[in-house]
């Protein structure tokens, strides 16, 4: 047998590390000592220091003092109750000041603005706890009605384990490589929420260690306190360890559609009542794109003898309205599928000839957006910056906001690149207690302006673009919520929660005094 030296020289450096105290630097420029007796995997190597400090963003770069790669929830513990002072690591429980470093739960750094960063202080590999849950990362419950899903784990882990054994989870964010604590600090949104929410209202559990290092477990009964504040809570209390995923009867092929429109009153009328219906026949899944003629038209999705007709309908009209429906069916409703779509649409207000069906199987459907990352990756369109803007728009304003955003500024760049995302969906699937804002009116809509800095495309420039969008909106009196926001300012945050406000900084107190959690969010620092 060979073995491989630089990968045993790598294996040697790493336990040495293990055994070595860990010297670190506080955001404050305080050194601090991570003495061995704590037990913790630390990496402090170049290689682990830079890939924690980029992100999706591709922005900012925030190189934390050290990674820790936990093998159980236990050591994430440890490192808080240290980080807060208390040293009773060894057997003798002893309190002092708080050492002053930051802490970060980072699974697939997919924020967008280094949210996930801890300058100086520790980013902890979410990844790692999932590579080691015992006795798996996703573990589907007997009945199929649930799945105790390690927070690491990605939500494609999830649904490959539940499809297994016939079931699925209900909401689902539009990328599945997206690590489950992640999207869960945020509200995972997708085109499911109209009908089953987002992924924060479909959590039976958590386990929780919150910013004091206390390892919790939570419900809507059991520390509801804890369970409200961390669903949407951009890990401001405490860091998800495990989430009971709720989940039900997988069907295995998707009627999937893009229907064109040239008329933005007659696109809106109609995704509204699709989001309205109330029976067996409404659709599973409703979001919204916009083609425009100064972007790059895709109509990779339609047949190859019709991509000239679509071609020509933007540039014709400059900008065209996608509606993007699916239905989902299986054995059982095979026979009626047909019928079921030709009902659904049959009185919506489309140009005649602009619906486009595929057929597809459950799994690809949702995995849809892998394929356009290979092909970005392939072309080097990937790994570069992404200012995206994503907000929730009142249905009140939609149309002022159609007429001064989409028109008014976007339509008149020169260029556009990326997706828009334009779709609406219910206040009713969301739950108030939990920490995740959205604007207060019954129907709102999702906007998601997912501009890539690529070719001739500078992120500064789409960065004041988007800036742009933001003031418009502040000076015509458009209340929107921003979703992935960064804002930098205290007021920012404090009109972002609004209501909301006193009870967020009440549980910040209450389970992580210190301050020491999610800093990359610019909320306490």
């Amino acid at each position: 047998m060979t073995t491989n030296p630089s990968l045993s020289i790598i294996t040697l450096m790493t336990l040495l590390m293990c055994l070595t105290p860990t010297l670190i630097k506080s955001e404050e420029g305080i050194d601090v000592l991570l003495p061995i007796s704590l037990n913790l995997t630390v990496l402090t190597d170049p290689f682990s220091i830079s890939a924690a400090s980029q992100d999706f963003g591709n922005i900012t770069s925030e190189n934390p003092g050290a990674v820790l790669c936990p093998s159980s929830p236990a050591e994430v513990a440890r490192l808080l109750r240290f980080a807060n002072g208390d040293f009773s690591y060894d057997g003798e429980s002893t309190t002092s000041s708080s050492p002053g470093f930051k802490v970060a739960a980072r699974g697939q750094g997919h924020s967008l603005r280094g949210q996930a960063s801890a300058p100086g202080g520790i980013v902890v590999n979410m990844t790692c706890l999932a590579k080691t849950a015992k006795p798996a990362a996703v573990v589907v419950s007997a009945d199929g009605t649930y799945a105790d899903v390690a927070a690491g784990a990605m939500w494609v882990e999830v649904l490959e384990a539940a499809l297994k054994r016939g079931v699925s989870p209900v909401s689902f964010t539009d990328y599945l490589y997206l690590s489950v604590g992640g999207t869960l600090s945020n509200a995972g949104i997708g085109g499911n929420v109209f009908r089953h929410g987002p992924q924060i209202s479909n959590v039976h559990e958590l386990d929780v260690i919150t910013g004091k290092g206390d390892m919790v477990t939570c419900s809507p009964k059991l520390h509801p306190e804890l369970f409200y504040g961390v669903l949407g809570g951009l890990g401001q209390f405490g860091i998800i360890t495990r989430a009971r995923i709720a989940l039900d009867h997988a069907p295995t092929r998707v009627k999937w559609l893009r229907i064109l429109y040239s008329d933005f009153s007659a696109f809106t009328k109609d995704q509204e009542r699709l989001i309205s219906m109330g029976n067996d026949l409404r659709v599973d899944f409703l979001e919204g794109q916009l083609m425009m003629s100064n972007g790059i038209v895709d109509t990779s999705f339609f047949p190859l003898s019709d991509q000239t007709r679509v071609t020509s309908l933007v540039n014709d009209h400059r900008i065209i309205y996608v509606l993007e429906i699916a239905k989902y069916y299986d054995s059982t409703t095979l026979p009626i599928i047909d019928q079921v779509i030709d009902r659904l649409t049959r009185n919506l207000g489309f140009p005649s000839g602009f619906m486009f069906v595929q057929d597809v199987p459950y799994f690809d459907f949702l995995n849809r957006v892998r394929n356009e990352e290979d092909k970005l990756r392939s072309i080097g369109l990937w790994e570069v910056p992404h200012p995206w803007l994503n907000m929730f728009v009142p249905r009140s304003r939609i149309l002022d906001f159609h007429e001064g955003v989409i028109k008014g500024l976007l339509l008149n760049q020169t260029s556009t690149s990326g997706v828009t995302l334009f779709y609406p969906t219910n206040r009713n699937k969301w739950n108030n207690l939990m920490s995740a804002m959205i604007p207060n009116e019954d129907v709102f809509y999702v906007i998601g302006f997912l501009q890539s800095a690529g070719g001739s495309n500078n992120w500064e420039d789409l960065q004041n673009l988007n800036d742009r969008i933001i003031n418009f909106c502040d000076n015509s009196g458009i209340n929107i919520k921003e979703y992935l926001m960064h804002y930098t300012r205290k007021e920012d945050w404090i009109k972002h929660f609004g209501p909301k406000w006193n009870d967020f900084l009440r549980r910040k107190m209450m389970f992580d005094p210190e301050k020491l959690l999610s800093p990359g969010q610019d909320i306490f620092n």
